[in-house]
């Protein structure tokens, strides 16, 4: 386990998804309503994403990421 993983909480706010993907409030809650991000967890009003989903996801689109530079620039 890497020490980013190691230092998030199993379940985070709005407003710490936010942080990590350094986007605001209003695109996290335009994500999840897409249903773009995985690990969505919603209690009554309240959502939580959970981080290891999140972390997985981030992981997941920056290896795809690499492949389509790499793809279109060789």
């Amino acid at each position: 386990m890497d020490k980013t993983r190691a230092s998030l909480p199993m379940l985070l706010t709005v407003d710490d998804a936010a942080g990590l993907l350094r986007t605001t409030r209003r695109a996290v809650y335009a994500m999840v309503e897409r249903r773009q991000r995985p690990g969505v967890i919603r209690l009554r009003r309240r959502v939580l994403l959970r981080s290891d989903d999140l972390l997985d996801w981030l992981d997941q689109k920056r290896a795809l990421d690499g492949f389509i530079q790499h793809w279109f620039h060789n």
